[in-house]
């Protein structure tokens, strides 16, 4: 299969390196200057833009990998396209542009995978069988060496801290682990951040906390310094340790204890986090051609790295629930509360209710200023010397001032919606 790559985010050249790798893809266009040992390849050109890729029949997979104001009209274009879609976290800082995207993916039925391969480290697969929560309504559940969870901590630490994608620039971060925290503990329900300050920025420690739907808390501790993480749950039958030496797609050394003192210990030295990846899109395309375009596919992969047991593959669900929890946690932050989650599935439902909400508004706003105008005209008339007085009602004046004290709170309520639009716009 022929595929472009748009953009050079580190995440998508690795990605575009492994499909090279597997020897089932080909390179055929690129943006922008790539890694000389990706060009290698004969028959990749460099393009100019996104509509010479996809005026390219032949190119039926489309990795988005562009700077982060470009990547929402990239993803949209590429999926209006027809093409299968591989896009880097996050496509943007609020989860609107990810229930689009879902919605456009239904309607055309063709891939659409975020690259996310934390989660399908052989290490916390390992650790995600270890739970009972994780294996519910199963004879593995009562068998499960840790239990189910009491609390999960994550420390993280890295150069960023919250990794921005553009060097230099200021901008709110992302919050990564969220797919892990999901694959090992399952939905968040509810999110409580601390930080330094109310406006998040790259250079500062934060803190999260929150707990799971189906019981357990969680806490994730963002700090700086060279890359490294720390996974310890504390189960009700023993407790785990999962240790990152070089960070969460690297090394990994997992020690445990069960109730009855067992100690165990596991390693994995080497891990490539994108095989994986491409195994799941592999999984992906194949059920896509089975399903037909018809609908969308819905996929659950099996990851070569399980040695026991499957484990879902990387779904678009996946990328929205991350960027919900992103928006609820700097909420929390901002406004210095908890924040509980509701989440919606990305359908015509709601992007309808959604264009209705604005419709309305919209109506309403002309309302108030046709109103206004009437009130300034009636005033004028009724100032004015012109014949026309004789034809206006006894009580018009009376009429206009109260239009103008309903009108008062109409216009405070509407521009109270505007000004939340556009704050969280900005944001």
């Amino acid at each position: 299969m022929r595929f472009a790559i748009l953009g050079k985010h580190p995440d998508g050249v690795a990605m575009a390196d492994a499909l090279v790798a597997s020897g089932r893809y080909q390179l055929a266009a690129y943006t922008t200057d790539l890694p000389a040992t990706l060009l290698a390849h004969d028959g990749s050109r460099k393009v100019q833009d996104l509509e010479e890729v996809l005026a390219d029949p032949q190119i039926e997979l489309v990795i988005v990998a562009g700077v982060e104001e470009n990547r929402p009209t990239q993803l949209r274009r590429a999926l209006q396209a027809e093409r299968h879609v591989l896009v880097v976290h996050p496509p943007d800082r609020a989860p609107e542009v990810a229930y689009e995207a879902g919605m456009i993916q239904k309607d055309t039925g063709r891939v659409l995978l975020p690259l996310l391969p934390d989660a399908v480290h052989p290490g916390i697969i390992r650790l995600r069988q270890l739970l009972a929560s994780q294996n519910v309504g199963t004879q593995r559940a009562a068998e499960a060496d840790i239990g189910t969870i009491n609390l999960l901590q994550m420390t993280r630490k890295a150069t960023n801290k919250m990794p921005a994608d553009d060097p230099g620039r200021e901008r709110k971060p992302s919050f990564h682990g969220w797919d892990v925290l999901r694959a090992l503990g399952g939905e968040i329900k509810e999110v409580s951040a601390f930080a330094e300050s109310e406006e998040i920025r790259q250079s500062e420690t934060s803190l999260v906390g929150g707990r799971f739907e189906h019981g357990g808390l969680f806490q994730m501790t963002f700090l700086a310094g060279d890359e490294e993480c720390l996974l310890v749950v504390n189960g009700s039958k023993g407790r785990a340790e999962l240790y990152f030496p070089q960070g969460c797609r690297g090394p990994a050394f997992l020690s445990g204890q069960t109730q009855n003192g067992e100690l165990k210990e596991e390693a994995w030295q080497d891990w490539d986090p994108w095989s994986p990846l491409v195994s799941l899109l592999d999984n992906a395309l194949a059920a896509s051609r089975s399903n037909g375009s018809a609908t969308g596919p819905r996929v659950e992969a099996v990851s070569a790295t399980s040695s026991s047991g499957s484990m879902p593959a990387s779904r678009w669900e996946d990328e929205i629930r991350c960027l919900e929890l992103d928006d609820a946690t700097r909420r929390s932050i901002e406004r210095r509360r908890s924040s509980l989650l509701d989440y919606q599935e990305a359908s015509e439902e709601v992007g309808f209710k959604g264009a209705m909400t604005l419709v309305g508004c919209a109506m309403m706003w002309g309302l108030l200023a046709l109103l206004v105008v009437m009130a300034v005209v009636a005033q004028g008339i009724k100032s004015s010397k012109s014949d026309i007085n004789t034809y206006l009602p006894p009580n018009f004046e009376a009429a206009t001032c109260v239009g103008l004290v309903f009108g008062a709170p109409l216009f405070l309520f509407l521009l109270l919606q505007l000004l939340k639009i556009l704050l969280r716009k900005n944001s």
